[in-house]
């Protein structure tokens, strides 16, 4: 009896899932950092977090939603570990010479709160992401990449967005302040994806000559909870 071969994962697409991990890890440790931009105040993730949105839209229109499930779900796992492995090491005792705890606390000890709206924003905003540059590439027969990488990223991003801001921070800030640092947040992270579209089309058309494929999803069941 001949036995099936499973599908093997390849050398590019584990490169660029590692990648979008460790862009994933970076931004969610520089998130509490607060900068200002044009006398508004953003946090300092803006500058290195849209790039995961991209890499989930390479990762999407190559290897289709299956695959980039499965690096979504990778990214969640590693952020959920290392924010509680964070407040574990943070609740431990240490010994009276240590002078630099709190500064240490302060960088590194993720809140409750901090890891709820993190994982819950990640988690709708790739998936959103995900499932409409899937469905748009089927629509549009794989033409107009532009449209399918600014579409999906205008509802990903935002939905990200306004579930981080309001679980992170609501409450927390006057509602102008409140409202101009969730705008402020959206049209960065758009404007990054735009100014990034060309390079997009450069990098995904090498991708798929190296790869020899082209995945359109034409039956796919997009339930983000199967990891098959």
């Amino acid at each position: 009896m001949q036995q099936s071969e499973k599908p093997q994962l390849s050398v590019l697409f584990l490169i660029i899932t590692s990648l979008f991990v460790t862009c994933l890890l970076i931004t969610n440790i520089s998130a509490g950092r607060l900068i200002e931009f044009m006398g508004i105040p953003l946090t300092a993730d803006l500058f290195l977090f849209p790039i995961t949105y991209i890499f989930g839209d390479v990762l999407t229109e190559v290897y289709g939603f299956k695959r980039a499930r499965l690096t979504i779900w990778m990214g969640f796992g590693a952020n959920l570990l290392m924010a509680l492995f964070f407040i574990f090491i943070i609740n431990l005792p240490y010994p009276e010479f240590w002078e630099f705890n709190d500064a240490y606390n302060t960088v590194l000890g993720f809140t409750p709160r901090l890891v709820i709206a993190s994982l819950a924003a990640y988690f709708v905003g790739e998936f959103s992401n995900s499932m409409i540059l899937s469905r748009m590439k089927v629509w549009t027969e794989g033409r107009w990449l532009w449209t399918r990488t600014i579409g999906s990223t205008l509802v990903g991003q935002g939905v990200d967005t306004l579930v981080f801001m309001f679980i992170a921070f609501g409450g927390t800030y006057a509602l102008p302040v409140f409202m101009a640092m969730v705008m402020g947040q959206y049209l960065w992270k758009v404007g990054y994806e735009i100014l990034a579209t060309p390079l997009t089309y450069v990098f995904v058309g090498w991708l798929k000559r190296k790869e020899g494929m082209d995945t359109f999803d034409r039956d796919v069941k997009y339930n983000p909870f199967g990891i098959s």
